[in-house]
């Protein structure tokens, strides 16, 4: 039996022993004259094509539109998609499945994520995110989950509501968190990053 050729870690030269297969269909771009791509959806894309000087530059903006469109990025979607950008679905998929922010199963379109990487673990993001669970986790609109690093560390524990980030969360504001968020209403305003006073009073002046 020949011997699996391995690196000094142990991990097996990908590939290397398996044949091609050679019956396999190729990638086809969607025919952009027969796959029927809603307007809005359309839109959001070219407009983000023009803001790009290639199209692939434009697959994570394309990926957002269908995610807000669908809720999640359906095949369907990702296929229309691929046919405004004149790639191939599998391109798309390839993007898609590498970032954590987008969703290849239909969830809730109410978003809630926790961010737990370490500054925000050492504040309390674990049991934040076991309160909001519980709040939260039979709600079929919601979908709550940790999320790796959101970027806000001055701010944990912290959690991206629908896109809005909102932090530091106190264990007990978790009640009143979950009942705006069931019912649409603005997450904790005074909680908000974007409301926050900025330090220099003359920020944005010309």
């Amino acid at each position: 039996m020949t011997e699996v050729r391995r690196f000094t870690h142990d991990s097996r030269i990908p590939g290397w022993d398996r044949a091609a297969d050679l019956t396999k269909q190729p990638a086809v771009i969607p025919d952009s004259a027969t796959t029927e791509v809603p307007d809005d959806l359309r839109a959001a894309i070219e407009d983000a094509m023009r803001r790009f000087p290639k199209e692939d530059a434009a697959f994570i903006p394309a990926l957002y539109a269908v995610q807000d469109k669908y809720g999640w990025c359906s095949p369907e979607g990702i296929e229309q998609a691929a046919s405004v950008l004149d790639r191939t679905p599998a391109a798309l998929t390839a993007v898609a499945t590498f970032y954590d922010m987008f969703r290849m199963e239909p969830l809730g379109r109410k978003t809630v994520y926790v961010c737990d990487n370490i500054s925000c673990s050492l504040c309390g993001a674990d049991e934040l995110l076991a309160a909001l669970e519980e709040e939260l986790g039979e709600e079929p609109d919601v979908h709550v989950r940790g999320f790796e690093c959101l970027g806000a560390c001055d701010i944990a524990p912290m959690a991206s509501v629908n896109g809005i980030y909102v932090g530091p969360i106190a264990l007990d504001e978790v009640p009143e968190l979950a009942r705006q968020i069931r019912e649409g209403e603005d997450p904790l305003p005074q909680r908000q990053l974007l409301r926050r006073p900025c330090a220099d009073p003359k920020a944005g002046e010309q």
